[in-house]
């Protein structure tokens, strides 16, 4: 075998391996099921996405129609390249965002995600640490974010960072 085929069949090999183990936890689960501590692979690979540096990584984890909405600044954005760009812009006003899971629940095609949402608001006197749900709904094979429904506390956010309640970002 030639390098290049060893190459290729290492990537197809470790491509498959990490999609499988995106699908096993979730396909294989219950309908209505507390995962305790063992997360469905796609919530802890969103996770991961959050905590990285990579913005491609999140929007990598939906579909190619996948909508991500974050209820608390009222925004949705729709296909990988917006969700990825979203996930770029709270990288560049939030030094160390971090989504901290604390549990997740598998019913069907939803996993519900209780996690604490953390970082600091670039130009603020502190840092902020609130609770938050995600509302996770999956591709019909489980392998895929097809939504995803952020729910925290926008003035608890505010609050903690020692801003004003009216505060927003700069433009980008």
């Amino acid at each position: 075998m030639t390098f290049r085929a060893l190459r290729t069949f290492t990537v197809f090999t470790v491509t498959a391996a990490f999609t499988a183990g995106l699908c096993a936890t979730a396909s294989a689960a219950p309908a209505a099921q507390d995962t305790g501590r063992r997360m469905p692979g796609i919530a802890a690979a969103w996770a991961r996405a959050w905590n990285g540096t990579d913005s491609r990584a999140l929007g990598a984890l939906f579909t190619a129609d996948g909508t991500y909405t974050d209820e608390a600044v009222g925004v949705t954005f729709r296909g990988r390249g917006e969700i990825s760009g979203w996930k770029a812009r709270a990288d560049s006003l939030i030094d160390h965002v971090r989504v901290t899971v604390r549990s997740t629940r598998l019913d069907g095609d939803r996993i519900t995600v209780r996690a604490v949402y953390s970082g600091h608001l670039k130009g603020a006197p502190r840092p902020f640490a609130v609770p938050m749900t995600t509302e996770l709904g999956l591709d019909a094979g489980h392998c895929r974010i097809a939504s995803d429904r952020d729910h925290y506390s926008l003035a608890a956010v505010l609050a903690q960072s020692g801003l004003p309640a009216g505060w927003t970002p700069p433009a980008a």
